[in-house]
C-alpha cells in the first residue's frame, strides 16, 4: 500500500522556476516516482533547457522555457501545454523573485515585481490551467496543486525583504481560497513552506561561513533544507498520500517557524 500511496506512476506535471534550487529538486522527485512526464519553465531559455536535459537521466523532462511573469508568456505557456497535453495531474507554482532594501529604500518597481511574479501569476496561471486539471481529476485520483510559499510569509520579521513576505502570506492565502473553490473540480490546493535552503536566492548567506553559522544556531535542527528535504514534501502532496489533505501550509523548515 504504501508504494502506491506516494506512486506519481502516469502523472504529467509542471514545475515554473524548475531550472534549478527547489524547483529541479521537486523535478528529480517527481520523476524518480515514476511520473510520466515532467514540463518545466523558466524565463532563461538556456538554463532551463540544459536542466531538462539533465533531469532526463531520471525520467521524461521537458523544458518549456518564458517568462510568466509577463500575460503574453503566461498565456504562451499554456497554449503550449494544451497542444502537448490532453489533462494534467499536477501544477508546482515554484516561481519566485525577492527584492532586498531597507524599509525607506523600497521602490515601487521592485515592490511590483514582487508581487507580480510570486502572487499575480500563480493566480492566472491556475485560472488558465484549471480546465486541463480538472480534465481527468476525479474523487478518487485528485488532481495537485503546489504552491510555494516561504515561513517568511509566516513570521514577523521581514529582513528588508517586505515584498517578499508579503507576497508570501499572500500566496499562503491564495492557496486556502483556491483550494475551497477547487475542490469540488477534484482538484486539491496545498502550499509548502520553506525555510532555508541551498539556491541562487540564499547563496550570499551560505557563501558567508561567519553569518551561515551565526544563523545556523536560530534553526533548531541546525542545518539547512536538502533536494530530498523538499522533494519528499512535494511528492507526498501530489501523490494519494495526501489524497484527504487542501488547503493547508506546510512549514519545512527544521523547526524555524516554532522559535522565531
Amino acid at each position: 500500500m504504501i508504494e502506491s500511496l506516494f506512486s506519481m506512476q502516469g502523472k504529467v506535471c509542471l514545475i515554473t522556476g524548475g531550472s534549478r534550487g527547489l524547483g529541479a529538486f521537486m523535478a528529480q522527485g517527481f520523476l524518480e516516482a515514476g511520473a510520466e512526464r515532467v514540463y518545466i519553465t523558466a524565463r532563461k531559455a538556456a538554463p532551463c533547457l540544459e536542466a531538462a536535459e539533465a533531469l532526463s537521466q531520471f525520467g521524461d523532462c521537458v523544458a518549456l522555457p518564458g517568462d510568466i511573469s509577463t500575460t503574453e508568456g503566461l498565456i504562451e505557456l499554456v497554449a503550449e501545454l494544451n497542444q502537448r497535453e490532453s489533462h494534467l495531474d499536477v501544477l508546482v507554482n515554484n516561481a519566485g523573485t525577492a527584492w532586498a532594501a531597507s524599509f525607506g529604500q523600497v521602490p515601487e518597481v521592485g515592490w511590483d515585481k514582487v508581487m507580480d511574479l510570486n502572487v499575480k501569476s500563480p493566480f492566472f496561471l491556475i485560472q488558465a490551467l484549471t480546465p486541463l486539471l480538472q480534465a481527468k481529476a476525479s474523487a478518487e485520483q485528485t488532481a495537485a496543486i503546489i504552491n510555494i510559499g516561504s515561513i517568511a510569509g509566516m513570521l514577523g520579521n521581514g529582513l528588508n525583504t517586505f515584498s517578499y513576505a508579503a507576497s508570501k502570506s499572500a500566496i499562503h492565502q491564495l492557496t486556502r481560497i483556491t483550494a475551497t473553490e477547487l475542490a469540488p473540480s477534484h482538484i486539491r490546493v496545498n502550499a509548502i513552506a520553506p525555510g532555508r535552503f541551498y539556491s541562487k536566492m540564499t547563496e550570499f548567506l551560505s557563501e558567508d561561513q561567519a553569518a551561515f553559522e551565526q544563523e545556523l544556531q536560530t534553526i533548531p535542527m541546525r542545518r539547512w533544507g536538502e533536494p530530498g528535504d523538499i522533494a519528499g514534501v512535494a511528492v507526498m502532496l501530489a501523490s494519494q498520500a495526501s489524497a484527504f489533505i487542501t488547503g493547508q501550509i506546510i512549514p519545512v523548515d527544521g523547526g524555524t517557524s516554532l522559535v522565531n
